[in-house]
């Protein structure tokens, strides 16, 4: 049985004996993660960094046993609505804040916690450095904090997701597959690869993903020199990155649906997912947030396509007698593209769209405004600073670090675990745009089975009215689904699958309410 227990006979709130003790052990894990800040002398500094990093984990696990194990399977979300942490309460609030605040140092005052540029580290950056000269060979930097405790939360929440979503095979699979990929490509092989580096070798350790406009710096003239320098690996993980845009991401994405990244493969999805997965019942269902949603994440992507646009014109000449690229036929080449995906749409899929194609029509115009714009400014100074200083640089600072990070993860407790995936993330919109032309994925309904009890909306991440779609008998292709299957999981009467299946009939334009049909039936 997979129903919300929210009675209020019973205090479902409150933590046992056991929770307590679990929680008590991990915030012991934190507090001394909190001293270190303050340049209390931990020594040596290998003891106490297991001691805090094993009492974080141990902590999860114990309170993951505690609430978990020794139960019947099935989804258990009893008091999640009050629960102070999870209901938008002061605990909350409090995360949110604190959260918040750590990635504001994080980001921009690293020296707070204890970076010192050129000479011995200090604070909680120096409790790390011994496992970072242990894996890379060099001290710690705020970023190998920030990636060791990121890895760790997806790692041990992760386990906490699988014991929580154990009765299903497709959760602990796309979770296991999360885990590995955090752990090895985003955390340990870059480690690796840097401290190969040195007396002639020089790998490209950073971001293996390489995925543009993920990675909206992925052709940036010091990115693209760097590998083209780096031999047969850096000039295999740039062929990826140009292959990722045209060939990879859409194969993937017919096949599996934006699903293969978003909640198999991306660090981002897999942190909202296990560390998150307490909060995504806090997505904002209304009408109102869904067109904030559909304009914020299509600006973003016209954001990026102009700046990545700008970054290589900049680079590029105008003698066709030295280069066999110049800046007017890359402008005219990307140009072209961008016009036959827009032909293409409007005259074919249209339908799909519906009252979307007006957003897609303006972004459109935008990019090829911003293109003329370029090109007028070809043959000046002008558009190397645009680009490096108001373009680029606004784009890095507001979407790389304010929206992806800190609210992206900072206010998990306040606007739900998928802020960034949903709001703010131009991988997810691509993708998404090609789920909705072109993949075979959708999640079917069997309409006849729905008793409307809400549990698919209300723990929707991605802030989809599912209830409505499996009133309705509709299957469900909505660009902003991630795949997640969780809405499946908490149906008690098995009304959602997802599936792969032909394009012909995905879309259903005419649905009925079930029960509500009044249509003359074929006896």
């Amino acid at each position: 049985m997979t129903a919300i227990n929210q009675s209020i006979s019973g205090d479902t709130a409150s933590l046992n004996t056991q929770q307590k003790i679990g929680a008590g052990i991990g915030a012991t894990g934190l507090i001394i993660l909190l001293l270190a800040s303050f340049n209390v002398g931990f020594q040596p500094l290998w003891l106490w960094l297991t001691i805090s990093l094993a009492a974080i984990a141990g902590g999860i696990l114990w309170y993951t046993r505690a609430t978990y194990v020794g139960h019947p399977e099935g989804i258990k979300n009893d008091g999640v609505y009050f629960r102070s942490l999870t209901s938008k309460g002061l605990y909350g609030y409090l995360a949110g804040v604190g959260l918040t605040g750590f990635y504001i140092i994080l980001y921009f005052y690293p020296e707070y916690i204890g970076l010192v540029e050129g000479s011995s580290n200090e604070g909680i950056i120096q409790l790390f450095d011994p496992l970072s000269k242990s894996l890379n060979g060099n001290p710690a930097s705020q970023w190998f904090v920030y990636g060791t405790l990121y890895t760790l939360a997806i790692l041990f929440f992760g386990i906490k997701f699988i014991i929580k979503y154990r009765h299903s095979r497709y959760h602990i699979i796309r979770t296991a597959s999360v885990m590995f990929f955090q752990l090895a490509f985003a955390f340990l092989i870059p480690e690796f690869m840097a401290r190969l580096n040195g007396d002639g070798l020089n790998l490209p350790y950073y971001d293996l993903k390489n995925i543009w406009p993920l990675n909206y710096y992925n052709f940036d003239q010091y990115r693209v020199d760097k590998m083209i320098n780096s031999g047969t690996i850096g000039m295999a993980l740039l062929i990826f990155g140009i292959a990722s845009i045209f060939i990879i991401t859409p194969i993937l994405t017919y096949f599996y649906g934006k699903r293969w990244y978003c909640s198999w493969v991306c660090g981002c999805g897999g942190l909202a997912e296990t560390a998150g997965d307490s909060f995504r019942q806090l997505s904002d269902k209304s009408t109102r947030a869904w067109k904030i949603e559909r304009w914020l994440i299509h600006s973003v992507v016209v954001f990026v396509t102009i700046s990545t646009v700008a970054v290589v014109h900049s680079y590029l000449g105008t003698d066709t007698s030295k280069y066999w690229l110049t800046k007017s036929a890359f402008l005219w080449i990307v140009g072209g593209i961008l016009t036959l995906i827009f032909a293409w749409v409007m005259l074919f899929k249209r339908h799909k769209f519906q009252k979307d194609a007006l957003y897609g029509a303006v972004g459109f115009f935008v990019v090829i405004i911003a293109f003329m714009g370029i090109h007028g400014l070809s043959d000046t100074e002008h558009i190397f600073l645009v680009e490096k200083q108001t373009v680029r640089g606004g784009y890095g600072f507001l979407i790389g670090s304010i929206f992806s990070g800190v609210i992206g993860t900072g206010f998990y407790p306040i606007l739900g675990n998928r802020v960034w995936c949903r709001f703010g993330c131009p991988m997810a919109a691509i993708l998404g745009f090609q789920q909705k032309l072109l993949s075979r994925f959708r999640i079917t309904t069997n309409g006849g089975q729905c008793i409307s009890c809400g549990n698919c909306s209300t723990y929707c991440e991605m802030g989809i009215d599912v209830r409505a779609y499996a009133q309705k008998g509709q299957n469900i292709v909505r660009s902003s689904c991630v795949g997640c299957g969780v809405c499946s999981s908490v149906c008690p009467r098995g009304v959602l699958k997802l599936e792969n299946g032909p394009s012909e009939g995905r879309v259903d334009d005419n649905p009925i309410i079930i029960g509500h049909d009044n249509q003359p039936r074929l006896q």
